[in-house]
Protein backbone atom coordinates (compact mmCIF):
# COMPACT_ATOMS: atom_id res chain seq x y z
CA UNK A 1 0.00 0.00 0.00
CA UNK A 2 0.98 3.34 -0.60
CA UNK A 3 1.49 5.51 2.16
CA UNK A 4 -0.07 9.43 1.89
CA UNK A 5 2.24 12.25 3.07
CA UNK A 6 0.49 14.22 5.62
CA UNK A 7 0.46 18.21 5.95
CA UNK A 8 2.25 19.35 8.98
CA UNK A 9 1.60 23.13 9.96
CA UNK A 10 2.02 25.68 12.39
CA UNK A 11 0.13 28.49 13.11
CA UNK A 12 -1.31 30.81 15.59
CA UNK A 13 -4.90 29.98 17.56
CA UNK A 14 -7.04 32.83 16.45
CA UNK A 15 -10.19 31.37 18.17
CA UNK A 16 -10.96 28.65 20.60
CA UNK A 17 -14.97 29.64 21.16
CA UNK A 18 -16.44 26.13 19.56
CA UNK A 19 -15.85 23.28 21.69
CA UNK A 20 -13.28 20.86 20.14
CA UNK A 21 -12.43 22.91 17.79
CA UNK A 22 -9.97 25.39 17.52
CA UNK A 23 -9.19 27.89 14.41
CA UNK A 24 -5.07 28.50 13.61
CA UNK A 25 -4.10 31.42 11.15
CA UNK A 26 -1.05 30.15 9.08
CA UNK A 27 1.21 32.32 7.69
CA UNK A 28 3.25 31.54 4.19
CA UNK A 29 5.54 33.39 2.47
CA UNK A 30 5.38 32.68 -1.17
CA UNK A 31 7.46 34.38 -3.72
CA UNK A 32 6.07 36.35 -6.35
CA UNK A 33 6.71 34.93 -10.00
CA UNK A 34 8.08 38.55 -11.78
CA UNK A 35 9.00 40.64 -8.94
CA UNK A 36 10.80 38.08 -6.33
CA UNK A 37 9.73 40.18 -3.56
CA UNK A 38 8.34 37.77 -0.78
CA UNK A 39 5.05 38.31 -0.12
CA UNK A 40 3.07 36.95 2.97
CA UNK A 41 -0.07 35.02 2.86
CA UNK A 42 -2.10 33.41 4.85
CA UNK A 43 -4.78 31.26 5.83
CA UNK A 44 -7.20 29.37 8.52
CA UNK A 45 -8.08 26.49 9.72
CA UNK A 46 -10.02 24.64 11.54
CA UNK A 47 -8.52 21.83 13.65
CA UNK A 48 -10.05 19.20 16.11
CA UNK A 49 -9.00 19.53 19.85
CA UNK A 50 -10.48 16.91 21.92
CA UNK A 51 -8.72 18.36 25.27
CA UNK A 52 -9.67 21.86 24.91
CA UNK A 53 -6.18 22.62 25.89
CA UNK A 54 -4.97 25.08 22.53
CA UNK A 55 -6.15 28.79 23.72
CA UNK A 56 -6.04 32.11 21.93
CA UNK A 57 -2.62 33.64 21.13
CA UNK A 58 -0.67 29.64 21.74
CA UNK A 59 1.08 28.33 18.60
CA UNK A 60 -0.03 25.57 17.64
CA UNK A 61 1.25 22.14 15.34
CA UNK A 62 -1.53 20.88 13.19
CA UNK A 63 -2.09 17.45 11.31
CA UNK A 64 -3.74 16.91 8.13
CA UNK A 65 -6.37 13.59 8.91
CA UNK A 66 -9.47 12.28 7.53
CA UNK A 67 -12.35 14.59 7.34
CA UNK A 68 -14.02 14.87 10.54
CA UNK A 69 -16.57 17.31 10.07
CA UNK A 70 -17.43 20.08 6.91
CA UNK A 71 -14.55 21.94 7.61
CA UNK A 72 -12.25 20.18 10.13
CA UNK A 73 -9.57 18.05 8.48
CA UNK A 74 -6.47 18.92 10.81
CA UNK A 75 -6.05 17.99 14.48
CA UNK A 76 -3.74 19.65 17.45
CA UNK A 77 -1.07 17.59 17.61
CA UNK A 78 1.42 19.74 19.97
CA UNK A 79 0.86 22.60 21.58
CA UNK A 80 4.05 24.42 20.33
CA UNK A 81 4.27 27.54 22.80
CA UNK A 82 1.96 28.96 25.37
CA UNK A 83 0.52 32.71 24.71
CA UNK A 84 2.59 35.28 26.98
CA UNK A 85 0.48 36.81 29.08
CA UNK A 86 1.47 40.34 30.29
Amino acid sequence: MKETVKKDLVGKVVSDKNDKTITVLVETYKKHPKYGKRVKSSKKYCAHDETNKAKVGDIVRIVETRPISKTKRFYLAEVVQERVIL
